[in-house]
């Protein structure tokens, strides 16, 4: 056997121990740096939370511009986090940056074109920007999008918003559609009919606000401002007996309400001058019919201008000369049929009455006179 060949044997048997041996290493060493590199990015995260935590406590205190600068770090450190993104575009928009804002929002949207959140930073940009049609369009992504977590308080809450932001606009008729919409599909909770019956109330659409006190009413009988809220849309839709019920309800809840008892001495002056009112006898409707009459003659006599005054408001004082005669001979009339109860003028006395209120509008009105101007106005629908 040759030299060589004893040298080299010895190493050639060794080689499959020596290679398992570098691979193991190798396998330590992967092991080592990945574990390094992972405890490397577990820091980074950290920071990044830290600096996250950080901005949103300066942004719920106002400091808009430390908060963008511990967004914008917290990125740096986790560039692909979702929240962080979101997070920094919404104070941009709060800061005034719309266009940068946009176009994170944009990017945001482009990687989850249904996530609610995003959905509504965009609709409330839209709506700093006054662009109605971007509002609708993203407010009704948001609806009808994805959330993270109570997906149906946070539908409801951003249907509510959307209809408040539309007021806010004036867009007030797309508001009423919305707001109509919302209530047909609202969960049987005072807390969300009480909510919309304030705001069909702002939008004067008083029927559907009445509808809706109505329903906070029957979920929960002791609302004291559901019951007010009832009172007031009826008084405003010249349905004076609901209202006087649900105003008695209210000021004993709150005894001291300047305008809850306004309404209320409104309401019953109207019920008690209205000579419509069922179950009256003839000779009662007539007696009312006279009162009313004569109350406006009174007002009519106090508001029309002195003699001398007459030159500085011509035509108001020619409008009112003739009502005064207007009213004579209606006097004439009613004094020739007795009982007025029975004459069928009701009408035509109460369209005089209600000539006669409007056209002395300049003049101080007395809690009987706004009474009476009602009762002219609401004549049918007064005792609903």
């Amino acid at each position: 056997m040759r030299m060589h060949e004893l040298t080299l044997k010895p190493f050639t048997s060794r080689r499959p121990a020596v290679l398992a041996g570098l691979t193991i290493l190798a396998v330590v060493g992967f092991v080592g740096v990945g574990h390094l590199v992972k405890r490397f990015q577990e820091q980074q995260k950290a920071l990044a939370r830290h600096l996250y935590r950080q901005g949103l406590t300066e942004q719920q205190t106002g400091k808009l511009e430390l908060a963008l600068e511990h967004f914008r770090a917290a990125l740096d450190y986790d560039p692909d986090n979702f929240q962080y993104e979101l997070s920094l575009a919404r104070t941009l928009r709060d800061s005034g940056r719309t266009e940068e804002a946009e176009a994170y929002l944009i990017s945001l949207w482009e990687r989850a074109p249904q996530n609610g959140a995003v959905n509504l930073a965009l609709g409330r940009l839209a709506a700093r920007q006054e662009h109605i049609d971007k509002v609708i369009q993203y407010y009704h992504n948001a609806i009808y999008g994805v959330w993270d977590s109570d997906p149906e308080q946070n539908r409801l809450n951003t249907w509510f918003e959307l209809v408040e932001v539309l007021l806010r606009l004036n867009a007030r008729p797309q508001a009423q559609a919305e707001l109509m919409a919302l209530s047909a599909s609202l969960p049987p909770r005072p807390e969300s009919a009480m909510r919309a019956a304030d705001l069909f109330l702002q939008l004067q659409d008083y029927d559907h606000a009445l509808a809706e006190y109505r329903r906070v009413v029957q979920l929960d009988h002791t609302n004291a401002k559901a019951a007010a809220g009832t009172a007031q849309a009826a008084f405003k839709m010249g349905r004076y007996r609901t209202a006087e019920h649900y105003l008695e309800i209210a000021t004993k809840a709150n005894p001291h309400d300047a305008q809850i008892a306004d309404m209320l001495q409104t309401s019953k002056l109207v019920l008690q001058q209205d000579p419509f009112s069922r179950g009256l006898s003839v000779q009662e409707r007539s007696d009312r019919i006279h009162i009313v009459l004569k109350q406006a003659g009174d007002r009519l006599e106090t508001c029309m201008p002195a003699s001398g005054a007459e030159a500085n408001v011509p035509q108001q004082s020619n409008n009112l000369s003739q009502l005064k005669m207007q009213w004579v001979q209606m006097n004439r009339r009613l004094r020739r049929l007795g009982t007025a109860g029975e004459s069928g003028l009701g009408d035509e006395v109460m369209d005089l009455v209600l000539q006669i209120e409007q056209q002395t509008t300049n003049c101080p009105r007395t809690v009987q006179d706004q009474a009476l101007l009602l009762l002219a106005q609401s004549r049918a629908g007064v005792e609903q």
